[in-house]
């Protein structure tokens, strides 16, 4: 268990540049398999899922390194469709290879994957579009086994919701499939426009990127690319979301701020400053100001408010002036990161999926603990705004989709911000047993993630009845 150590009433100053998003490379690695060609992955970051996926990656017999800050690939002679249990379990992101070990091997297992607590996260439509393309599916306990007896042909899918997750799945196998496919319904963000650069980089035919409908001519051979997955707008969101519960002036550097527009938008409506030039934002929030509340916010799909920002909108909405309420749409337990807050000093309460907060919260130092990923992030940016001193226990959740938050935060506010133990700072990128950070941290595996068998054999049946 980490503990962070954050001296709140700070304020940040200077300059940083988010790493590459941790929503790309994660399905990227998985489309590598797809290759017959070398494929490198420019400036990846030292993620604790991306060491899970190059692990995962190596247990079913592909090549893969580090060289530098890159990731290479390379085809492997021969593949095998089982992924081990722990490895499935670790992280969400396994299900991303359904689709390239079908295609390659011709069978794949996969274990109920895992992830952060945040609700049912159904994977029906992944499993309904690739029985659409021809895949048998079998249902056995918490593990789902894919088979095909010829290759998979092209077909007119509509997705029930615009699934990132589904409609990545899709897109690979479509690529593999005899025929044209069609996804109709598919999600917008910008993930998936860098996943349809990165596979028609390798020579894949797909049209309609930033559309709800996509087009793909398979059966095309794919070599291999060089890609630079996008900056991590999450990220970006998160450095923003530290500067208005802290104050100062910061600037974002590298990252398209049209990509998470929504979180600008929003910091704006509170009263702090945001320009924006080119690739680069500059915030400013003065600390003896309050911010303004009266927010109502409901997170969605793209180009709606980010599911992954909510969290991080309610940090800042805690001490600002009026009451708000945040709704999210997509996922069922967002907001487990309310009892940190309450422990702060602010009378925050859930009911379902909304999250209403009066505001005007007087916050002070004290234990927490990261329930989840963008949760923990939320917790530390709102102990930049208590007073006195705030130890945040982290289980491992942070260091999934940050390579060093604490130390990029302690880079814009100095060095007394965050302080970490000594002997943990090493965890933060290795860690003995699993890949990773927290090397001992169990996996959340068999709770955060519904295979929803139900749904999936009512959308394959109504699909056969309409087809």
């Amino acid at each position: 268990m980490q503990t962070i150590t954050i001296h709140g009433r700070r304020t940040l100053h200077g300059s940083i540049r988010p790493a590459a998003a941790k929503t790309s490379p994660l399905p990227l690695l998985a489309a590598t398999l797809l290759c017959d060609g070398p494929c490198r992955l420019r400036d990846v970051p030292r993620l604790a899922d991306v060491d899970t996926s190059l692990a995962l990656l190596d247990a079913v017999g592909a090549r893969v390194r580090r060289c530098g800050a890159d990731l290479c690939t390379r085809p492997a002679d021969r593949l095998c469709g089982d992924i081990p249990e722990h490895l499935a379990g670790a992280m969400r992101s396994s299900v991303f290879y359904l689709a390239p070990l079908l295609c390659r091997v011709g069978y794949v297992r996969l274990p109920l994957p895992g992830g952060c607590r945040l609700g049912p996260r159904p994977v029906d439509i992944h499993l309904a579009g690739l029985a659409a393309m021809g895949a048998e599916v079998e249902l056995e306990g918490i593990a789902v086994t894919l088979r095909r007896t010829g290759p998979l042909h092209g077909v007119d899918f509509t997705l029930r919701l615009p699934s990132v997750g589904a409609t990545m799945t899709l897109l690979m196998a479509a690529c593999c499939a005899a025929g044209q496919t069609v996804l109709r319904g598919a999600a917008q963000e910008p993930e998936i426009g860098d996943m349809i650069a990165f596979l028609s980089a390798c020579g894949a035919d797909i049209q309609g990127a930033g559309t709800p409908v996509l087009t793909v001519q398979g059966g095309r051979p794919l070599g291999g690319a060089f890609h630079r997955p996008l900056p991590d707008r999450i990220a970006a969101a998160t450095y923003a979301a530290a500067l208005a519960c802290a104050g100062g002036q910061i600037e974002i550097a590298g990252c398209d701020p049209a990509s998470y527009d929504s979180f600008l938008r929003f910091l704006a409506g509170t009263g702090v400053q945001v320009s924006r030039a080119g690739d680069c934002v500059r915030l400013a929030r003065d600390p003896a100001v309050p911010l303004r509340g009266g927010a109502h916010l409901r997170a969605d799909a793209w180009p709606a408010f980010a599911t992954d920002t909510a969290p991080l909108a309610a940090a800042v909405l805690l001490t600002a002036a009026g009451a708000s309420e945040i709704y999210d749409s997509l996922f069922a337990n967002r907001f487990a990161c309310a009892a940190g807050f309450a422990a702060m000093g602010a009378a925050c309460t859930v009911r379902g999926r909304q999250l209403t907060l009066p505001g005007g919260a007087v916050l002070h130092g004290t234990d927490v603990t990261a329930p989840d990923l963008r949760g923990g992030a939320a917790l530390l940016a709102a102990a930049l705004a208590a007073d006195g001193e705030t130890r945040l226990r982290d289980p491992g959740h942070i260091p999934r989709g940050y390579e060093d938050l604490p130390g990029a935060l302690r880079g814009l506010g100095g060095g007394d911000l965050l302080r970490l133990p000594a002997d943990c700072r090493s965890r933060y990128t290795t860690g003995p047993g699993m890949p990773g950070p927290y090397g001992g941290a169990a996996p959340v595996h068999g709770q955060s993630w519904q295979l929803h068998f139900s749904n999936f054999s009512h959308s394959y049946t109504k699909y056969v009845a309409l087809h």
